[in-house]
């Protein structure tokens, strides 16, 4: 896979639908930080000789916990989109192509399972439709809402918008008095510059706070400290990395590292110091992260962050849809036993209705 970098990053300009986590930069350290436990294939799909599909698949053996042999793309707690990667106008022949794969080499996998799939995107819709000329059952299983920034607002329009007089007022006191404490500085870096310590000072302070202490920190791991190092050199070298920091005298005490793939931007990863909570940093350097909406590449930013998040769900007014689906594959004797499957589980865990 490493030899075809280039035609993956060519690829990645003409898709359909951005996902970095799908790109070679990402992809790649993933599979090497944290696949040893795994058999992972990378489907390719190709046109005229030209990549314009691509999807890493493995065999699951179990079900979100159960003992159900499925066929499931592979991502991991550090991947936040499980859109596949396939250039425009190609998409309904790469599902196609995948799910004639299936069906050949099912195995004893019950169904195709997709995890954070955008709802409603290019290959959702291209997906549905094959499904629905093909006769094959398509399930959604799974259906929550994350902050997304998508509005034709200024920043400080969008920013009115949003808050209240009352919160708005608050915040402009937080700053002030930050400010009492020290030299308060905004930083945003794009590219590469002083990256290393960078990385540095962002795994450290994620790991003085909770996710530390809870072991869910980047730094907790060798391989996902790695895997954060590596996918933010590749973003760099592509021009595809914004890096914000809020600093107190040189030191920072709130970072956002987001990946930009126009038509979007991805929040990848944020951290405050939990010992300035008081003046709420995260959602100060986040107020400076809605200069997002002046960039005219940009026309949208996913959050990344779970459903209900407690601060962004508050400032970022838009929502995503985020859903799992699961497709029949194979022979009838395989589909009737899908259809079974996910009917009960369907009655079990009721799928949340779109919004």
């Amino acid at each position: 896979m490493e030899a075809e970098v280039a035609a993956w990053d060519r690829l990645a300009v003409r898709a359909s639908e951005p996902n970095p986590f799908f790109e070679s930069w990402y992809l790649l350290p993933s599979l090497r930080h944290l696949s040893a436990s795994e058999t992972v294939e990378v489907l390719h799909f190709t046109i005229d000789g030209e990549l314009a599909g691509l999807l890493p698949i493995r065999r699951a053996r179990r079900y979100y916990g159960r003992p159900v042999p499925n066929l499931a793309a592979w991502l991991h707690a550090n991947c936040f989109c499980g859109t596949p990667l396939v250039a425009s106008g190609a998409e309904h022949a790469f599902w196609r192509a995948v799910l004639d794969w299936a069906d050949a080499h099912a195995g004893l996998s019950i169904f195709l399972h997709l995890r954070a799939m955008i709802e409603g995107g290019a290959l959702h819709r291209a997906l549905e439709d094959v499904a629905r000329q093909q006769g094959r059952q398509l399930a959604t299983v799974h259906r929550e809402q994350r902050a997304l920034l998508a509005s034709p607002l200024t920043a400080q329009a969008y920013l009115e918008a949003s808050l209240s007089t009352g919160k708005r007022k608050e915040l402009r006191r937080q700053a002030r008095r930050l400010a009492e404490l020290g030299e308060v500085q905004h930083e945003r870096l794009l590219g590469s510059e002083n990256l290393d310590a960078w990385c540095g000072e962002f795994l450290a302070l994620e790991g003085s706070g909770w996710k530390g202490k809870a072991g869910s920190a980047l730094a907790c791991d060798a391989r996902t400290a790695q895997l954060f190092r590596d996918a933010l050199a590749g973003a760099g070298e592509r021009g595809r990395l914004e890096r914000l920091a809020l600093r107190l005298d040189g030191r920072p005490i709130a970072m956002l590292a987001s990946f930009l793939g126009a038509p979007g931007a991805f929040s990848f990863k944020t951290a405050f110091d939990e010992s300035y909570a008081r003046f709420s940093p995260g959602v100060l350097l986040q107020l400076e992260n809605l200069a997002v909406l002046d960039n005219p590449a940009i026309a949208w930013s996913d959050s990344c962050a779970a459903s209900d998040h407690p601060m962004i769900d508050h400032l970022w007014r838009e929502r995503r849809g985020i859903v799992r689906l699961s497709v029949a594959i194979g022979g009838g004797v395989r589909r009737s036993l899908f259809s079974r499957f996910v009917a009960a589980e369907i009655a079990r865990h009721p799928v949340e209705s779109p919004q």
